[in-house]
């Protein structure tokens, strides 16, 4: 999506330069949301970009790993030699952790790319026990598509609730209900301690039979490729782009999952792992790219999921954030939780409320103060709560 979409926004803001996109997957340029649903399901083939690339007289170079990058010579080191660049757009995006020891197992799924999905449909066909390690975002999604195709599945969270690294207890716990509504098995405070062809052992002893294992544990950066070559990561592995997503060297940027950017509305540097982010940094880039002048890259945060029948979407960033405001009961199929600091809206999660997302996004962005007791009843529209 990034890359895609940085491509797109330099033709639309008159960069008439040659354009060269590489990737390191063989397939056309593809969007990742309906690898957990239509093309996991079997209901779509693929999910590529309706992008005319030979209209926009963009160059694609698929199935070609990039190796390395010296900023200094202006060059990429690929499989098949150098590559020069006059301006550089890393969109590497993340790839996804694998489970330790469970490297070349039989069985073993991760869920990321369009050649992950094709192995994996079969063994939904096959309606067999599945093992989902993971009760995060990805892990939600593929059970539910697992239980459309009328699989077995036992899902295995160390931590107390699932979505433990996204969001609060008192948010996530009511939605571990949600898997056993579906007809899936959740255990937490469950951590694998191996995996073997048929079954998984966890650390307390219990074995779990395992037709396939799928593992959903998170994602981290795909940026080891730049190792040397000077362009500052941070911490976790992300480009340490500024507000205007330029990288540390001149004439390289960084957008999308690979990317983290200083938010002044947070007053935090953020790193977002989601679509929304991939699809709107590009247009920061390439007005960089042109000369125009553009504000500072500092989104609302936004993204979606759709799990177990329900459409679940949050915007902003509730780190830092001092007050959770409950609309609606958790226990029903519409409600939204919002969070506050010092009275202003940062960040709000709705499941089955679009229009509350709608609303709340825009007022995060307004940096709203809101009427709390207002705000708490679900009957009062979010947008007439702002004081």
């Amino acid at each position: 999506m990034a890359g895609v979409q940085t491509a797109v926004a330099l033709r639309e803001q008159g960069y008439e330069g040659p354009v060269t996109l590489i990737g390191a997957e063989p397939h056309q340029p593809y969007d990742r949301p309906p690898l957990s649903k239509a093309v996991l399901l079997g209901t779509a083939e693929s999910s590529a970009f309706d992008v005319d690339f030979e209209a926009l007289s963009v160059e694609l170079r698929l199935g070609l790993e990039v190796t390395g990058v010296r900023p200094g010579d202006q060059e990429l080191d690929t499989e098949a030699g150098p590559v020069p660049y006059d301006v550089l757009v890393l969109a590497t995006g993340a790839e996804p952790l694998t489970l330790p020891g469970a490297d070349g197992v039989p069985g073993v799924h991760l869920l990321r790319t369009l050649d992950d999905a094709a192995r994996l449909r079969p063994v939904l066909d096959r309606k067999r026990h599945i093992v989902v390690v993971g009760a995060g975002w990805i892990g939600a999604e593929f059970t539910t598509a697992a239980r459309e195709a009328d699989c077995q599945v036992t899902v295995v969270e160390a931590a107390d609730r699932p979505l433990a690294g996204a969001l609060p207890a008192e948010v996530a716990t009511p939605m571990a209900h949600w898997y056993a509504q579906s007809g899936a098995e959740l255990l937490t405070h469950a951590r694998v301690a191996g995996v073997e062809p048929g079954r998984v052992t966890l650390a307390d002893g219990r074995e779990l039979a395992a037709d396939a294992v799928v593992v959903g544990i998170g994602a981290r950066p795909a940026t080891a490729w730049l190792a040397g070559s000077g362009i500052a990561t941070g911490p976790e592995g992300a480009v340490t782009a500024d507000d205007r997503l330029r990288a540390s060297w001149p004439g390289v940027y960084a957008v999308g999952d690979c990317a983290s950017f200083p938010s002044a509305r947070y007053g935090e540097r953020l790193m977002v792992h989601h679509w929304d982010n991939a699809l709107q940094g590009p247009r920061t880039v390439a007005a960089d790219i042109v000369g125009e002048s553009h504000a500072p890259y500092d989104p609302v945060p936004y993204f979606w999921s759709e799990q177990f029948g329900r459409f679940v979407q949050y915007a902003g960033h509730h780190a830092r954030a001092d007050t959770l405001l409950w609309r609606g009961d958790p226990a029903s199929a519409a409600w939204s939780v919002l969070w506050l600091r010092d009275r202003v809206l940062v960040a709000l999660l709705t499941v089955g409320r679009p229009r509350d997302l709608a609303q709340g996004r825009k007022l995060v962005a307004a940096g709203a103060r809101i009427d709390t007791e207002r705000a708490a009843d679900p009957a009062v529209p979010l947008k007439l709560t702002a004081l």
